[in-house]
């Protein structure tokens, strides 16, 4: 099989997933380009290849999800305001300053974060409204602020974007009811997806040949993925949600140990 396939098949799958969980993907995406080509037999791709094609598929993902979710009413444009520009600054902020830190201890950090996040949306909270209406949508500033900037920061310190983070931190910290989490998260992550993906271009890091059927196939696929999230149930979306951030800490803390040694 040709890598060419591969890479697109791995962008139905996360642009699927990015789609339906209103996540960037690429947590789940950076994996499989590094263990997915060698099992038919394909050499590794180098790690600065999959971090241009994952930051790709991110930035197809919160484009196309991101415009599925506000179509069918689940985005907030007052919070995408609020922790969108907090995230790109502190996440500018924790890139900066990674310079000055030990990375593999602050994976190991990060992967905890993960951890507990996965554990705190699944659970037990007051039942919430299968169809919440943005338009009455009521949040805390400050505690918006206060997330985006944590997870901005340090997300920017371990080179992670954190945006699997993001959701249950919003439903459990700042009260936003899931379905609008996850709508607005691809829009709140888009500036500093966006920033990304501008730097990795310009530097000439990003392997268009391979990039394309990614993009060719992330956007349909997380269209597709954000046109069914509103017909699931609510608790399916949080079980499935929390499964996948649980195998993004796993994953962060596998780098943590290994960079470790």
């Amino acid at each position: 099989m040709s890598l060419v396939l591969i890479t697109g098949g791995l962008g139905i799958l996360t642009g699927f997933l990015s789609g339906l969980l209103g996540i960037g993907g690429g947590i789940i995406m950076a994996p499989l380009l590094l263990y997915v080509p060698p099992l038919f037999g394909i050499t590794p791709l180098p790690m600065q290849t999959v971090a241009g094609l994952t930051i790709v598929q991110g930035l197809a993902a919160c484009v196309s999800g991101g415009l599925t979710h506000r179509r069918h009413h689940f985005l907030s444009g007052r919070l995408v305001a609020w922790m969108g520009v907090t995230l790109f600054v502190s996440s500018f902020t924790g890139g900066v300053s990674a310079r000055f830190t030990d990375n593999s201890h602050l994976l190991l950090v990060f992967a905890v974060m993960a951890l507990i996040a996965a554990v705190l949306i699944v659970l037990p909270k007051k039942k919430e409204q299968e169809y919440p209406a943005v338009a009455g949508l009521h949040f805390s500033r400050p505690r918006a602020v206060a997330v985006a900037m944590a997870v901005g920061f340090s997300g920017g310190l371990v080179g992670q974007g954190g945006s699997f983070i993001l959701i249950p931190l919003m439903t459990v910290f700042v009260k936003i009811p899931t379905r609008i989490a996850i709508g607005s998260n691809l829009a709140i992550v888009f500036l500093s997806t966006l920033a990304a993906f501008l730097g990795k271009a310009l530097t000439s890091q990003i392997a268009w040949p391979l990039a394309l059927p990614i993009l060719l196939t992330v956007v349909p696929a997380a269209f597709l993925g954000a046109s069914l999230s509103r017909r699931v149930p609510v608790d399916t979306l949080r079980l499935i949600l929390a499964i996948c951030i649980a195998l993004a800490a796993v994953r962060v803390g596998a780098a943590a140990f290994t960079a470790s040694l």
